[in-house]
């Protein structure tokens, strides 16, 4: 019997709340570049990296692919759909792929073009650890041990604060009781991502949640130091993927660095910059001979990009001036309008420079809520926002291919910042989705959105807490002077040539959200603290800027705008409304032409009747409100007659509720045949005098709501036979007594 060589090596790193993580390497997925297996508790996270042996033609730029999957084995659960299988990545998978994406690409080193397949899978979950906290470490840890060239190690946690204390990788419960959810990535020197939602929290409060974070992170690094000494893989594997001429390098920039400048210097459109640049590209690469162009091709436009960042970094730097004029704290010229689209339930445009949103909201029932299962997580949401950006937004004449990672990426940012102030359970009814269409972009449409949404909320008449404002900065730093400026409201460019891209959204009162990418090492917390100032006086201003426009939820809401109604019942009525396989709320719906919902909460019923016609609406809520009502003896109600027999009538009473009317409760006077008052299908006034015990069946009366006849004497009524009669019944005549059978309706 053959036995495997393993080199199995494990590194244990204790969090300071005594929890440990496990990383084991040498034992699992041996032939990609690199593996491991992180352990905490009982969930367990597969991590594999794999890279190409050399970079394809042409190719300038770092190819990665970062992919996190969860196995619904891992919690012992079936996959849903027909295939009952793994399909595509859901969006929280995307969003833990972007997490570790965002952490790990700025470290490879950029001259590094080969590709690069990162996945990490999720192969034993424990229900109370949340893994993608743990997502990143195991992704460095494979790199970690592989040859694969990066400037690393890194490591992510997140981080909560409960009662005034912060916490590392919280559990899904505690989690719900923080006003801190931060995911934070770093190196052992320096911050790389920061991404997370808050409850107004002040800039201080977030950047001691950083500094917090890092310590962790330092310590988990090591541990990732130490593993990749024990593997033996300090030494990274050679590559060569860029060809250089240092002679046309030198000849790029002398032609090009000075005109480039010049351009930066001069205020346009983004369009006008764009076309500048590339006409003195193509005058410089007219003045190489044509047969040499081709091939030098690659080199040139490496280069004179290079220049041209550059050239428009130094111009920052040293003018403090902006590529449109603007200061480095000037907000670009912002206008609002709300109700721009008449059908919709909630409407506003946003538009900041060359950046527009042009945002919607729809209501609907809890049926419309999103409806979440995944591995460990399931559910609804209220509250959903989706975000597009076809490509027309930049000019670029493509397809649109639908939703891409991008767009789940900015949409879940701008869902963050505005969740906390928009009312959920109790206070609000309404599924709410709030949908943003990039029209135009040049810088931050993920901040417009948040700014459109809350608009658009307002506009809608949700009862949002406080409107909420979004802002992107930059920063354009130089290592060797420590010269930096901190740049508020980036343009495209700005974000493209910078060092940062921070977003930062918040209330008048505090932070609700933050996404921030760091594209090079050594930012100082003294830097990160003045962007943070820069941004809240930013954000303040836009926020100033929209309540120009709006200052306040719209008291109610559109004319057209659905209604909901909603009730509490008794949990035990819930079957009754419902009906035997959902026929008597199918009935309601149809009949009404609403919708209805319920769910049970606390031992009752929330019953929401959902719906644009206010007399249907009543219609429905009388119905129901008929089912749940218990019928009170002594109680006058008017109701329906429903069929008639030779000795009285049925009447409805209340919805599904019939009692009998007996042919001597009908008058004072004798009545000889029921047909004689009453018809099928008549309006009724009856007093119910009597609820049987035993049976629930109902005595009901007319003639007690009839003024009685002066000197009216009661007749003698003839004595019930002890035993036996014609229809074999045991004592009780057909029709006769007060709970007889119905006989045959007429």
């Amino acid at each position: 019997m053959l036995k495997t060589n393993m080199n199995i090596v494990k590194k244990t790193i204790k969090l300071r709340d005594g929890r440990e993580i496990e990383i084991e390497t040498g034992k699992l997925a041996k032939q990609a570049d690199g593996s491991v297996v992180l352990k905490m508790g009982a969930t367990m996270l597969l991590a594999t990296v794999v890279a190409a042996k050399d970079a394809k033609d042409g190719t300038d730029f770092m190819p990665l692919s970062v992919e996190y999957k969860e196995k619904y084995a891992s919690a012992g659960r079936y996959p849903g759909g027909f295939l009952k299988r793994e399909g595509r990545a859901n969006d929280s998978e995307i969003l833990v792929s972007r997490l570790i994406d965002r952490a790990l690409r700025p470290l490879f080193p950029e001259d590094y073009h080969a590709e690069v397949f990162v996945n990490v899978n999720l192969i034993s979950a424990d229900k109370t650890i949340m893994p993608d906290a743990l997502a990143g470490l195991a992704a460095s840890a494979a790199l970690a041990v592989s040859d694969i060239p990066f400037n690393g190690p890194i490591s992510e946690v997140r981080v909560a604060r409960l009662d005034g204390k912060l916490v590392v990788n919280p559990t899904f419960t505690d989690l719900k009781l923080s006003d801190i959810d931060i995911m934070v990535a770093g190196t052992l020197d320096n911050i790389m991502m920061v991404e997370g939602e808050f409850k107004e929290i002040s800039e201080a409060e977030m950047l001691e949640a950083i500094k917090f974070a890092h310590e962790e992170i330092k310590i988990q690094c090591q541990a990732q130091i130490e593993l990749m000494e024990e593997v033996g893989k300090t030494q990274k594997r050679e590559y060569c993927h860029e060809e250089n001429d240092l002679e046309l390098k030198q000849a790029v920039y002398d032609f090009c660095y000075d005109r480039c400048y010049s351009i930066a210097t001069t205020p346009s459109s983004k369009h006008e910059r764009t076309d500048a640049f590339e006409a003195l590209k193509e005058e410089f690469i007219s003045t190489i001979p044509e047969e040499e162009q081709e091939a030098k091709m690659a080199m040139i436009n490496r280069y004179y990009h290079s220049v041209e960042k550059e050239a428009m970094r130094n111009m920052i730097l040293n003018e403090g001036v902006r590529l449109d004029g603007r200061t480095t704290t000037q907000i670009r010229p912002i206008w609002c309008e709300v109700d721009y689209l008449p059908a919709t339930h909630g409407s506003a445009l946003f538009t900041r420079g060359e950046t527009q949103s042009l945002t919607t909201v729809t209501l609907g029932t809890r049926l419309d809520m999103k409806s979440v299962d995944e591995v460990l997580v399931e559910g609804s949401e209220q509250f959903v926002l989706h975000y597009n950006f076809p490509p027309f937004s930049t000019g670029d004449a493509k397809p649109y291919r639908g939703t891409g990672r991008r767009e789940i990426g900015h949409g879940n940012l701008a869902l963050r910042a505005l969740k906390y102030v928009v009312p959920t359970g109790e206070d609000n009814p309404y599924a709410v989705r709030v949908v943003s269409d990039i029209l135009e972009s040049n810088g931050s449409s993920s901040m417009a959105t948040v700014c459109a949404g809350t608009l658009a909320l307002m506009d809608a008449g949700i009862k949002i807490k406080k409107p909420v404002s979004g802002i992107a900065m930059g920063l354009i730093s130089e290592g060797g002077d420590g010269r930096y400026a901190i740049l508020s409201d980036i343009l495209g460019d700005e974000d493209h040539l910078g060092d940062m891209d921070f977003k930062v959204t918040g209330t008048a009162d505090g932070i609700t959200a933050t996404q921030m990418d760091i594209k090079v090492d050594g930012l100082s917390y003294e830097v990160l603290e003045n962007a943070l100032e820069q941004a809240r006086q930013g954000r303040l201003h836009i926020l100033g800027e929209m309540i120009k426009t709006l200052d306040a939820p719209k008291e109610d809401l559109k004319p057209h705008a659905p209604r909901i109604v909603s009730i509490i019942i008794p949990g035990d009525s819930i079957g009754a409304v419902i009906g035997t396989g959902g026929k008597v709320i199918q009935e309601i719906q149809k009949t009404t032409e609403t919708t209805v919902t319920i769910t049970e909460n606390n031992g009752n019923g929330i019953v929401e009747i959902f719906g644009d016609n206010k007399e249907n609406m009543d219609k429905a809520l009388a119905w129901i409100k008929g089912i749940v009502t218990v019928p009170e003896e002594g109680t006058v109600y008017t109701g329906k007659v429903v069929s008639i027999l030779e000795f009285g009538a049925f009447v409805q009473i209340l919805p599904g509720k019939e009692g009998l009317l007996h042919i001597s409760e009908l008058d004072w006077k004798k009545v000889e045949k029921v047909e004689d008052v009453l018809a099928i299908g008549d309006t009724v006034e009856v007093k119910l005098l009597e609820i049987d015990s035993k049976s629930g069946k109902m005595r009901l009366s007319r003639r007690a709501l009839l003024e009685k006849p002066e000197g009216y004497v009661e007749p003698v009524r003839k004595p019930r036979p002890e035993s036996g009669n014609s229809n074999g019944r045991g004592g009780r005549p057909s029709g006769g007594g007060k709970f007889g059978d119905r006989g045959n309706r007429r």
